[in-house]
C-alpha cells in the first residue's frame, strides 16, 4: 500500500498540470493510445492501481510512472512533487507539453532509474549535467526536444558515466560535438540515435565492435563526415541511417558483412563509385535508399537477389545504361524510384509483374520507346512519374484503369494520340504537359472530383471547352491548358465553379470575346490569358489576384486598374486607350507593370515612380504619352527596368533617377527628350542598358566627375541625336563590362527574371532587330547619326568583348584605328558616312566573327584586305570610296597598291561555318539570309546570333527612320 505522503505527492503532481489534447494526428498515425491518465486518479483509492503508476509489491514504493500520451500541459518546476519518488526505476513522460520546462537537476535524484523517456515533450534549455549521475540507466530517450541542448562537456560526461546504456536516443537535441570514440566500444549498446544533433568532424575510421547494435541513426548531421563505417563480421545491425551527412567515398566490400540489415539509408551523402557486388549478400534488406549521392555506373543484375526489398530508391545519381530486367524476383517492391539519372533504353517488361507497387518514378532520364502495354494488376499503384524522358507512342490503356492512382506524370515526352477516358475518380494530379497529344480533353477528366492539379499545356489539344464542364472539380487548385488550340464557351452559371482555384493559365489558345468566367473569387491569385483574342471583361471580381497577364489580346477601352494585391500586371500588345488613372498608384504591391504597345495617351501620373517600393519593371513602350517623365522616385526603390521608348515624352531626364541604385535598363529612345548628356547616370552601379536614341539631346558629351562612370554598361545607344564634339574617350575607357568577358566561365542567361525578360532594339545595317530577350554576353555601342567629329579613339580597341559598333553618319576623320584588331568578338562594324581616310587595316582580317561590315561613304583608299571574313563582304560594304580597289569592287588595284598577304588569308573557321550562306540574303533583306543560314547555326558562328536568333526570340522590322533629316543629309 502506497504511503499517504506519496499519494498526496501524486495528487499534487496531477494538479500542477492542465489537460489539453494535442499530438492527436501523430497518435492516430502511429496507433498510440492517448488519453488523460491522471483524470482517473481519485483521492482515497489505492494509488498503486492508478493508471500509469506501478509500485514495488514488497516495499510499496512507487517504482514506475508512465504518463506518456496523457495530454499533460504545464511546467515541471525544480520543486515539483515529481522528484519526491527516489525509488523510481522507470519514468516515461513522453508526448506531453512541458513547454518552459528544462531537464533540471531534479531528474538526477533518481539514483535507481533504469529507463528515462522525456521525448517529444517540448523541454528546452540546458540539460542538467546531473543526468549523467544516473549510472543505472539502461535506456535514455530525450529525442525531439528541439530547443534542449547539452552544455559544452555535458554530452561527453554522459557518455563516460552511463556505461550500462543499451538505448540512447537524443534525436534533435543540440550536442554540437565530435562523435565520441568511446561509444563505439560500448558493447551493451543496442540502439543509438544521434540524428539532428549537430555532430561534426570525422567519424572514427576504426572498426566498430558493437555486437548487439541493431540501430545506428546519424541522420542530418551535415558536418559529420568520414568513410562508410567499418563493422566487424560479428554484428547484429538491422537499421543504418546516414542520410544528409557528409560521409563520402566508395562503399566497401565489407558492407556485405551486414547480413541482418533491413534498412540502409545513405541518401543525401557524398558516396560515389559503383554499387559493390557484396551488397547482394544483404538477403534481409527491405529498404535501400542511395538517392542524391554521386554513384555511377549501371544497376547491377545482382540486385535481383534482394528478394525481400520493398523500397528501392536510387534517384538523383549518375547511374547510366539500361534498367536491368530484374523485377521478376523483386515481387515485394512497393516503392521504386530511379529518377534523375542517365538511364536509357526501354522500360523493362518485368516491371509489369510488380503487383504490390505503390510508387513508380523513372522521371528525368533518357528512356525511350513505348510504355509496356501489358501489366499484371497494379491495383495498389498510387503514383506514376515518367516525365522528362524520350518516351513515345500512345499512352497504354492500363494507365486509365488503375483504381488507386492518385498522381500521373508523363510530362516532357513524345507521346502521341488521344488522351483516353479514366475509369476511376481517385486521381488528384494529372501532368501530361509538353507532349504531342491531340484531340479533345476527355469528358472523364471533368468527373474526377478529387482532382487538384491539371497540367495539359504545350500539346495540340483542340475543341471547344464549356465552362459548365468544370462544375464537379470543386477541389481543383491548379489548371494549365496553355499552348494548345482550345476555345472556350462561358456559361452564365459558371461563376460559382472552381471555388478553390488558385492558378489558371489558358494562354496561347483560341479564346475570344468578352471574359465572363469569374471563378475563384477569393482564391485565384494567378491568371494568364495572354496570346488569345479576349476583347474585354464583364467584371474583375477577384480579391486575391497577384499575377494578371493579359498581354497580346484584343482588349479595348480604358486601362483596367489592378488590385492592391497584384504584383505582376501586363496588358501589353492590346488596343487599350485613354489615360492612366492615378488610382493605379494604389497598387502598392506592384513589382512588374507592363503597359507597352497600346494606344494609351495623356500625361503620366506623378505618382508612377514612387507608388510601390517593390516596383522592379515599368514598361510604357510604344504608346502616345506626352509631358514629362515622373520626377520622384522612392529612396531604397527596387526599380530595375524603365522603358519609355516610342512615346512623345519631353523635358529633361529626371535627376532623381540617381537614387535608383538597382536600375539595369533605362530606355528613353524615340521621344522628344532634350538637354545635354545625363552624365550623372554614370554613378548607377548596375546600369547595363542605356538607350537615348532619336531624341533631342545636344551638345558635347564631355567629361564626368565620377572616377569610373558606367562600369556595368554594355549596351549604349545614343543614335539620332545632336551630340557633337569628339567621341567621349573618358566614357569609352570606363566600359569595363565590354572588356575581357570570360564567356567560358560564365552562365549564359537573359536579363530579367523567371516571368519577365528585358528587351531591346538594335540597328544592324539599316534594319531594326528586336531582341525580346537580352543575353548577358551581348554588348554594343551605337553613336550613329549625330554630329561627332575628330578621330576615332584608339581606346575603343580595349573593348575586346564588343559585339557591335556603329559610328556611322557622323563627321569622323582620320584613319581606322589599328587597335580595332583587338575586337576579336566584333560581329557588326558600321563606320559608314563619315570622312575617314587612309587604308583599311589588313589586321582587320583577324576579326573572324565579323559578319556585317559597312565602310561606305568615306574617303578610304588602297587595297581591300583579303581573307577570312573579308571574302564574304559585297560591294555595298565599300561603295562611295572611289580610292578603294580590289575584290569585290570592279576597280582593280595597281601593283604598288597591293599589300603583302595576311597570314589570315584563306583561313577557315574552326567550326567550318561559312557566313556566305547567310549573306546571300542581304540583297533582299536580313530575314532571307538568316533563313538560309539557320540550318547550320547549331555548329557555326557568330555565337551571339546562334544564341539569340532562335524560335520566337527576335523579329526584324525595317527602320522607318532611315530617311530622317540627318541621315539623308549625310548620305
Amino acid at each position: 500500500m502506497l504511503s499517504p505522503s506519496s499519494a498526496l505527492a501524486l495528487l499534487q503532481l496531477k494538479k500542477s498540470f492542465s489537460i489539453k489534447k494535442f499530438y492527436s494526428e501523430y497518435f492516430e498515425f502511429y496507433h498510440l493510445p492517448s488519453y488523460p491518465k491522471t483524470e482517473y486518479w481519485k483521492e482515497g483509492s489505492d494509488c498503486c492501481s492508478w493508471d500509469g503508476v506501478s509500485c514495488d509489491l514488497v516495499s510499496g514504493h512507487v517504482i514506475e510512472l508512465d504518463l506518456s500520451c496523457s495530454w499533460l500541459s504545464g511546467t515541471i518546476h525544480s520543486n515539483s512533487t515529481l522528484f519526491r519518488f527516489p525509488h523510481l526505476q522507470r519514468l516515461n513522460l513522453a508526448f506531453n507539453n512541458f513547454s518552459g520546462s528544462s531537464v533540471s537537476t531534479g531528474f538526477g535524484r533518481f539514483s535507481s532509474l533504469t529507463h528515462l523517456n522525456l521525448s517529444n515533450s517540448l523541454f528546452l534549455g540546458l540539460i542538467s549535467p546531473e543526468i549523467s549521475h544516473l549510472s543505472n540507466l539502461v535506456s535514455l530517450d530525450l529525442s525531439w526536444n528541439d530547443e534542449a541542448e547539452f552544455s559544452l562537456l555535458g554530452f561527453d560526461s554522459l557518455v563516460q558515466n552511463l556505461t550500462k546504456l543499451q538505448k540512447l536516443h537524443l534525436r534533435g537535441i543540440s550536442i554540437s560535438s565530435v562523435f565520441p570514440n568511446s561509444l563505439l566500444n560500448r558493447s551493451s549498446l543496442i540502439s543509438l540515435d544521434l540524428s539532428f544533433c549537430g555532430l561534426y568532424g570525422r567519424f572514427p575510421d576504426n572498426d566498430i565492435h558493437l555486437p548487439k547494435l541493431e540501430l545506428l541513426d546519424l541522420m542530418d548531421n551535415y558536418n559529420l563526415g568520414g568513410n562508410f563505417p567499418r563493422f566487424s563480421e560479428n554484428n547484429s545491425l538491422i537499421d543504418l541511417y546516414l542520410p544528409l551527412t557528409n560521409f563520402s567515398g566508395a562503399l566497401p566490400a565489407s558492407i556485405g558483412n551486414l547480413k541482418s540489415l533491413q534498412t540502409l539509408d545513405l541518401s543525401g551523402c557524398q558516396f560515389s563509385g559503383s554499387i559493390p557486388t557484396s551488397i547482394s549478400n544483404l538477403k534481409s534488406l527491405q529498404i535501400l535508399d542511395l538517392s542524391i549521392c554521386e554513384f555511377l555506373g549501371s544497376i547491377p543484375d545482382f540486385l535481383e537477389n534482394l528478394t525481400q526489398i520493398n523500397s528501392l530508391n536510387l534517384d538523383v545519381n549518375h547511374f547510366s545504361g539500361k534498367i536491368p530486367n530484374v523485377f521478376d524476383n523483386l515481387r515485394n517492391l512497393i516503392s521504386l524510384d530511379l529518377s534523375g539519372n542517365n538511364f536509357n533504353g526501354q522500360i523493362p517488361p518485368s516491371l509489369g509483374n510488380l503487383t504490390n507497387l505503390y510508387k513508380l518514378d523513372f522521371s528525368d532520364n533518357q528512356l525511350e520507346g513505348a510504355i509496356p502495354s501489358h501489366v499484371n494488376g497494379f491495383s495498389s499503384l498510387s503514383s506514376v512519374r515518367l516525365g522528362y524522358n524520350l518516351l513515345n507512342g500512345t499512352i497504354p490503356s492500363w494507365l486509365y484503369t488503375l483504381p488507386s492512382l492518385v498522381e500521373l506524370d508523363l510530362s516532357h515526352n513524345k507521346f502521341t494520340g488521344h488522351i483516353g477516358e479514366f475509369q476511376f475518380d481517385s486521381l488528384e494530379t494529372i501532368d501530361l504537359r509538353m507532349n504531342e497529344l491531340h484531340g479533345s480533353i476527355p469528358t472523364s477528366i471533368f468527373e474526377l472530383v478529387n482532382l487538384s492539379s491539371l497540367k495539359l499545356f504545350s500539346n495540340n489539344l483542340s475543341g471547344v471547352l464549356e465552362t459548365s464542364k468544370f462544375e464537379k472539380l470543386i477541389n481543383l487548385t491548379y489548371l494549365d491548358l496553355s499552348n494548345n488550340v482550345l476555345s472556350l464557351t462561358m456559361s452564365v452559371h459558371s461563376n460559382s465553379m472552381l471555388p478553390n482555384i488558385a492558378f489558371v493559365d489558358l494562354s496561347n489558345n483560341n479564346i475570344s470575346g468578352i471574359w465572363t468566367w469569374n471563378m475563384g473569387k477569393y482564391t485565384l491569385y494567378h491568371l494568364n490569358l495572354s496570346n488569345n483574342s479576349v476583347s474585354g471583361f464583364e467584371m474583375q471580381p477577384w480579391k486575391s489576384m497577384q499575377i494578371l497577364d493579359l498581354h497580346s489580346n484584343l482588349l479595348q477601352g480604358p486601362l483596367p486598374t489592378p488590385l492592391n494585391s497584384t504584383y505582376f500586371f501586363s496588358v501589353s500588345h492590346n488596343k487599350l486607350s485613354g489615360e492612366i488613372s492615378p488610382l493605379i498608384c494604389k497598387a502598392s504591391s506592384m513589382e512588374i507593370l507592363d503597359l507597352s504597345y497600346n494606344n494609351l495617351s495623356g500625361m503620366l501620373p506623378h505618382c508612377l515612380g514612387n507608388f510601390s517600393k517593390g516596383l522592379s519593371v515599368l514598361n510604357l513602350r510604344r504608346n502616345q504619352f506626352h509631358g514629362i517623365i515622373p520626377q520622384t522616385f522612392l529612396n531604397g526603390n527596387s526599380i530595375r527596368t524603365l522603358d519609355f521608348n516610342s512615346n512623345q515624352l519631353e523635358g529633361l531626364v529626371p535627376r532623381s533617377l540617381i537614387i535608383c541604385k538597382e536600375l539595369e535598363v533605362l530606355d528613353l529612345g524615340n521621344n522628344k527628350i532634350n538637354g545635354t548628356f545625363p552624365h550623372w547616370l554614370g554613378a548607377l552601379p548596375k546600369l547595363q542598358v542605356l538607350v537615348l536614341r532619336s531624341n533631342r539631346f545636344h551638345g558635347h558629351i564631355g567629361f564626368s566627375k565620377i572616377k569610373s562612370p558606367f562600369m556595368s554598361l554594355r549596351i549604349i545607344d545614343l543614335a539620332h541625336n545632336d551630340f557633337e564634339g569628339d567621341l567621349p574617350e573618358m566614357y569609352l575607357r570606363s566600359l569595363k563590362a565590354t572588356m575581357n568577358i570570360d564567356e567560358g566561365n560564365m552562365t549564359r542567361e537573359y536579363m530579367g527574371d523567371a516571368y519577365y525578360q528585358d528587351s531591346t532594339v538594335v540597328t544592324i545595317k539599316g534594319l531594326e532587330t528586336k531582341f525580346v530577350k537580352i543575353l548577358n554576353t551581348f554588348t554594343t555601342i551605337d553613336f550613329s547619326s549625330n554630329n561627332f567629329q575628330g578621330e576615332i579613339p584608339e581606346c575603343i580597341g580595349n573593348l575586346n568583348s564588343l559585339r557591335g559598333l556603329n559610328l556611322s553618319h557622323n563627321y569622323l576623320i582620320g584613319h581606322i584605328p589599328l587597335s580595332f584588331k583587338n575586337l576579336k568578338m566584333l560581329e557588326s562594324l558600321d563606320l559608314s558616312s563619315n570622312k575617314l581616310s587612309g587604308r583599311i587595316p589588313q589586321e582587320l582580317t583577324s576579326l573572324t566573327f565579323l559578319e556585317v561590315l559597312n565602310l561606305s561613304q568615306n574617303h578610304l583608299i588602297g587595297f581591300i584586305p583579303q581573307g577570312s571574313q573579308f571574302q564574304t563582304f559585297g560591294n555595298d560594304s565599300y561603295y562611295g570610296n572611289p580610292g578603294l580597289c580590289g575584290f569585290p569592287l570592279s576597280n582593280r588595284c595597281t601593283t604598288d597598291e597591293i599589300p603583302y598577304p595576311s597570314q589570315e588569308i584563306e583561313a577557315k573557321f574552326e567550326s567550318g561555318f561559312d557566313w556566305k550562306i547567310t549573306l546571300m540574303g542581304y540583297g533582299c533583306g536580313l530575314v532571307t539570309g538568316l533563313s538560309l543560314g539557320c540550318l547550320i547555326f547549331v555548329s557555326g558562328k557568330p555565337e551571339w546570333l546562334v544564341w539569340i536568333i532562335d524560335k520566337n526570340i527576335h523579329k526584324i522590322v525595317r527602320n522607318k527612320r532611315s530617311t530622317r533629316r540627318r541621315g539623308a543629309r549625310r548620305s
